[in-house]
């Protein structure tokens, strides 16, 4: 006699409850951890299509009513493939299925020669997500960095030769952007979606293995893990936690440091104290330079940042050239910080 339809579904029904049940515990509890948004807020998911930010938008609409937010979502097209209209198409109905607000853009430039695809299209991404937030009054930004993201952003920073802060990796939260799937595997986010019947597009740029994340995730971490039998992701995840302790301990010594190196100008000149510079630690000199060069509008890069403390250590009247035309200029007391014409990159 056959058994009924429901004792065979069972077991499958109970697997597709613990995989729910457990991506909605590790959101809930590194939500709450880190404080990612107060109750009230509205939470701008950023959503491409993919399965990790599918588990993202469901995950948060499931436990909106136990962490007391909204939930909203947002789709950025790069438009630098083909079938991107597609996945538009497929987040804007997943939006109007659940019933949440939607909000889109496309991208209104491209890389230029030489530049990263990845670096433009993050930069280009964040930018419209800012503006979509704004426009719908969400006081965070979601997004679904997962473990395993985690695990590769540390892996190619060491291999850059990053430093503590490149290396720390992934921050759970960053100013207004937070990470909830930071603690779940990827492979987590793929059976979450089976387990609500979701078909989550795939974008063919995810298999290129020209790009080094993706050389990383494909080839590099699954012959670490095969070869050694540990699980290598898990990890890097965790080292990047100790030290991000470690960055935040200098963050908080170079923010103390700094009223004593920095001094205001109403022409608008960043003006540090070259003694009390040269006199501090490399670590929190470093940090210091480094905010001052971001406020006055350039990347803080390393060799930048030493040829600053080669002004503040060295003698008066020298200058060097930094990027995004900003000069810095040693006078007798003070290393000064401005942008003029002509000022090339070092």
């Amino acid at each position: 006699m056959r058994a009924p339809a429901t004792a065979s579904a069972s077991p499958a029904r109970d697997a597709r409850a613990a995989e729910l049940a457990r991506v909605l515990h590790r959101v809930a509890a590194t939500a709450r951890a880190h404080r990612m948004a107060e109750p009230g807020t509205l939470v701008l998911a950023a959503v491409s299509g993919g399965a990790d930010s599918l588990c993202l938008l469901h995950a948060l609409i499931r436990l909106r009513g136990l962490l007391g937010i909204d939930v909203a979502c947002f789709h950025f097209d790069h438009g630098i493939r083909a079938g991107s209209g597609d996945d538009l198409a497929f987040v804007r109905a997943e939006a109007a299925r659940l019933e949440v607000p939607f909000a889109s853009d496309r991208a209104s430039d491209a890389p230029i020669g030489g530049q990263s695809v990845e670096a433009w299209a993050r930069t280009a991404r964040y930018r419209a997500l800012r503006t979509a937030a704004g426009r719908l009054g969400a006081g965070a930004i979601a997004t679904g960095h997962t473990l395993d993201d985690q695990a590769e952003t540390v892996l190619m920073a060491c291999l850059r030769g990053g430093g503590l802060d490149a290396v720390s990796g992934i921050a759970p939260v960053a100013g207004d952007v937070v990470r909830p799937l930071l603690d779940v595997r990827r492979d987590e986010t793929e059976a979450f979606c089976r387990a609500l019947g979701l078909a989550p597009r795939h974008d063919p740029m995810n298999d290129d293995a020209s790009f080094l994340r993706v050389a990383l995730r494909r080839d590099v971490i699954p012959t670490v893990e095969g070869a050694t039998g540990r699980g290598v992701a898990e990890s890097l995840a965790r080292t990047a936690r100790l030290l991000r302790d470690d960055a935040r301990f200098l963050d908080d010594l170079a923010r103390q440091a700094e009223s004593s190196v920095r001094m205001s100008d109403p022409s608008g000149e960043v003006i540090l104290r070259a003694g009390t510079l040269a006199a501090l630690p490399h670590p929190i000199a470093a940090r210091v330079i480094r905010r001052a060069m971001i406020d006055a509008g350039a990347p803080g890069e390393a060799v930048h940042v030493d040829a600053i403390l080669d002004l503040a250590a060295g003698r008066p009247g020298r200058s060097a050239s930094l990027r995004a035309g900003l000069l810095a200029r040693r006078d007798r007391e003070y290393v000064r910080l401005s942008h003029r014409a002509g000022s090339g990159e070092a």
